[in-house]
């Protein structure tokens, strides 16, 4: 049991979503830094955070509980450096819409390769709501061609691949416990993230917002949220989480809008409503199979 009621466990994965939202403007607030120099501030953030909760959750043996793990861990870490290196790529050269909307695709890029990968009968709503997201997204991705954000849209979608295969990993091996993948994904970030900046000769020295913004994201709205969205999953089902979780797709433009003055253009507003109405139609299709 998780020790919450039903209310409790949706209010905490509306905070999550609620912390996850705002990313997108703490990477307006960090400025010129690169993608590289804020995936390796950003992933040092996370690292102390998520030892000490492993630390908690494991009765003070967590190097036991990462190599329980097995392979699934090095592997899902990988998939993660994908997802977070696209994630900060995208959203410091599109728009904060529209890379988040774009990112809320990998739950259905993990729905169509269950089949193939996990040998997972696929639903006839799934592939509805997987029908209806590929219209948004071509959409979305048809008006950055346009604007010249196309290696933008291309890196959020490889973000949302990263995910995917992150979370394919975990249930192949099945591990209900996520959270060693995820400090293996965020200990590989640092290595990669420090020899790709060193190869290009770039420099670690950031001004103080640049590391200490990037630092906060990793170790608060990262981590925090995914603090939050495990201990309320444990109270709630998976289709009721992942439509509460929506909520960080709906804020996230919101933010920049309103501190950042950054708007959302008609096709990105078009491709991301019926976005969302498929991952709405794929959560209710979840929740009538479960009835």
């Amino acid at each position: 049991m998780s020790g919450f009621s039903y209310r409790q466990g949706a209010v905490l994965v509306l905070g999550a979503g609620f912390i996850w939202s705002l990313n997108g403007l703490l990477l307006r607030i960090v400025g010129d830094a690169g993608t590289w120099q804020v995936l390796f501030y950003r992933s040092l953030g996370m690292v102390p955070v998520l030892f000490l909760w492993i630390h908690q959750r494991s009765g003070g043996r967590p190097f036991a509980m990462i190599r329980a793990g097995g392979p699934a861990v090095l592997a899902g870490g990988l998939g993660l450096v994908l997802a977070f290196a696209g994630a900060i790529y995208s959203m410091q050269t599109t728009t904060i819409a529209n890379a988040v909307f774009l990112f809320a695709a990998a739950p259905l890029l993990t729905a169509a390769f269950a089949w193939p990968v996990l040998g997972e009968r696929v639903g006839p709503g799934t592939w509805a709501a997987i029908a209806v997201a590929s219209v948004g997204v071509f959409v979305m991705v048809r008006e950055g061609l346009a604007l010249g954000e196309g290696m933008g849209n291309i890196a959020a979608l490889g973000s949302a691949a990263g995910f995917s295969a992150f979370t394919l990993t975990l249930r192949k091996a099945r591990l209900s416990e996520m959270t060693p993948a995820v400090l293996t994904g965020a200990c590989l970030a640092i290595l990669v993230a420090a020899a790709v900046v060193s190869l290009r000769g770039e420099s670690f020295a950031l001004p103080l917002r640049g590391w200490s913004v990037s630092m906060l994201m990793g170790a608060v709205t990262i981590c925090g949220g995914m603090i939050l969205f495990t201990a309320g999953t444990r109270a709630i089902p998976a289709a009721d989480a992942g439509l509460l979780a929506l909520v960080e797709v709906v804020l996230a433009p919101v933010w920049v809008w309103l501190f950042w003055n950054e708007t959302v253009s008609r096709d990105t507003a078009l491709g991301g409503a019926i976005l969302l109405g498929a991952l709405i139609l794929n959560a209710l299709s979840g929740r009538h199979r479960r009835a």
